[in-house]
């Protein structure tokens, strides 16, 4: 039996943003009619130099799809020359086990991210929101932007980053997709001045705090995915209507995980998973009367999940299929 290999190159040749939303989308409801298997990220933890090694397993039975991601963070990769995060993800046969494909992931990864994002700022950001405020300039800011892009119709990104520098490239690179009215700061309290904010760096110390937050915002809280990150002020998390991707994995590694362990938040005040809100066990914040009002500021806590993975790459190993791209390895 063959297994057919993809690089970043394949993968980012046959995986539109369109394509993750809609895969990540249909993930996110398996996940909320309990159709899905997905125990939460395993982690080693490495201190020479620091980083940490990931698997992320995940069936999702209503599609009959089944695979893993390996994913590792090393921030001070860029020094060497590589990635602060790779990915790799194998697609197996729900019937056999069998290893069907493998892929590089580091692009899926983001992608899907970002599809994530945009999903959940369709359920729990006001429609008619017009200006994002970015915290982090990096490459998953930009996924997170797109995604966003083709659920809203955005007027003005401000983007915030410690790098002004950073931050004056990101727009450069948006407007290739988004034309719209770009600002650009140091600082991540003029982000604030937004419909929908979305953070994505790897603090340990809140960058954004109560205060600066208005009424009626959604937040994508997107950094926080290990135990201890933290983006956003403890009080403003336990203030705000809070939805995360997946309970387990949320507690243990997401933005929450810090609010909860510090007392300010406990696991039952948090409103939903957002696939809850996607098969309407809760509404959201257009889901009527009683659902999430529209002065009220909801954060969506993306850890990453492995179904999105699995999903948005069986995208992918079939468009490849189709298109006859990819190298098959001989296996057995």
């Amino acid at each position: 039996m063959d297994v057919l290999w993809l690089t970043e190159e394949d993968v980012s040749a046959h995986l539109t943003m369109d394509d993750a939303i809609s895969a990540v989308e249909k993930a996110f409801l398996d996940h909320g009619r309990g159709q899905t298997q997905m125990p939460p990220k395993s982690y080693l933890y490495f201190s020479k130099p620091e980083g940490d090694l990931r698997t992320m397993p995940a069936f999702l039975e209503g599609q009959d799809l089944a695979g893993v991601k390996i994913v590792n963070v090393h921030p001070k990769n860029p020094e060497i020359g590589l990635p602060t995060v790779m990915a790799l993800l194998v697609l197996n046969s729900p019937k056999t086990g069998a290893p069907i494909a493998v892929m590089g992931a580091t692009f899926l990864t983001s992608m899907r991210t970002g599809a994530a994002g945009a999903v959940a700022a369709r359920y729990l950001a006001r429609p008619e929101s017009k200006v994002v405020g970015l915290v982090g300039a990096g490459v998953q800011a930009r996924t997170q932007l797109l995604g966003l892009s083709r659920i809203f119709e955005i007027e003005r990104v401000i983007v915030a980053d410690r790098s002004i520098e950073s931050a004056k490239a990101f727009a450069e690179y948006a407007k290739t997709f988004l034309d719209c009215e770009y600002q650009t700061t140091a600082g991540a309290k003029d982000a604030c001045d937004c419909d929908i904010l979305v953070t994505t760096t790897p603090a340990r110390a809140p960058v954004v705090v109560k205060e600066w937050v208005k009424p009626g915002t959604h937040i994508n809280a997107i950094g926080a995915d290990a135990k201890g990150k933290q983006e956003l002020e403890s009080a403003l998390t336990g203030s705000a209507v809070v939805v995360v991707d997946d309970m387990a994995q949320a507690v243990h590694s997401g933005e929450v995980n810090v609010p909860i362990s510090q007392g300010v938040l406990r696991p039952e005040e948090i409103y939903a998973q957002i696939g809850e809100i996607l098969v309407g066990k809760k509404p959201g914040r257009t889901g009527g009367a009683n659902g999430i009002g529209g002065e009220e500021v909801t954060i969506f806590d993306s850890t990453g999940l492995g179904i999105q993975d699995v999903a948005t790459g069986t995208v992918v190993y079939r468009r490849a299929m189709d298109a006859g791209k990819g190298i098959h390895l001989g296996f057995l």
